[in-house]
């Protein structure tokens, strides 16, 4: 894995734990020689993550839109790498584009909307690289339950739900985004199976 791309939150959350996690993971992910995709942003867990990158001399690449251009928000401290492009879509198709593999750390609405679309495409298809949720302090334990009702309801195959990496520790999941291999399962023939 060359680029990793981490989805996460612009604040540090409740917890100091959030942001202790933020930052282990881009000590890991300078160490591992991996270079960072990200949203650009200079505040919390995504300021969190870049810094401590650049901090273990890492390669950060920071993709922002035009509109969240403003010198409270970016971070531009030790980034060769800042591009800005014309909108939060545009945003999302570039760092997708650059990136081997998406881990996400806890955040909000953005950073929901990106992690599933990434495991949206993977369902497809369209991509076949790990997605990994940081389950920091249980954070994700609820969603992860939610995404249970989805399997069981047939909405969504078990085979699907499993491509989602989940670990409770940086380095465990970063290791096992590593070793993530894409499954064979094919949502098209599991619907067709479903409609018979």
């Amino acid at each position: 894995m060359k680029r990793l791309c981490v989805f996460c939150g612009a604040s540090p959350g409740a917890k100091a734990e959030y942001s202790a996690a933020a930052r282990e993971m881009g000590h890991l992910i300078a160490e591992k020689n991996i270079e960072l995709v990200y949203g650009g942003g200079g505040l919390g867990l995504m300021g969190q993550v870049a810094k401590a990158v650049v901090e273990k001399n890492g390669h950060v690449i920071g993709v922002i839109p035009q509109h969240l251009m403003k010198d409270e928000l970016v971070y531009k401290e030790g980034i060769a790498d800042l591009r800005v492009v014309k909108d939060m879509l545009e945003r999302k198709a570039l760092m997708a584009e650059l990136s081997d593999g998406f881990l996400t750390l806890p955040g909000g609405f953005g950073t929901l909307d990106e992690f599933f679309e990434m495991i949206s495409w993977s369902q497809l298809g369209i991509q076949k690289k790990p997605c990994g949720l940081l389950n920091v302090c249980n954070f994700y334990d609820r969603l992860l339950e939610f995404l249970d009702v989805l399997v069981d309801q047939k909405f969504v195959q078990a085979e699907h739900q499993d491509m989602i990496v989940v670990e409770q520790s940086p380095q465990t999941l970063l290791e096992k985004m590593l070793d993530y291999e894409h499954p064979t399962a094919n949502k098209a023939q599991w619907l067709v199976k479903l409609s018979s």
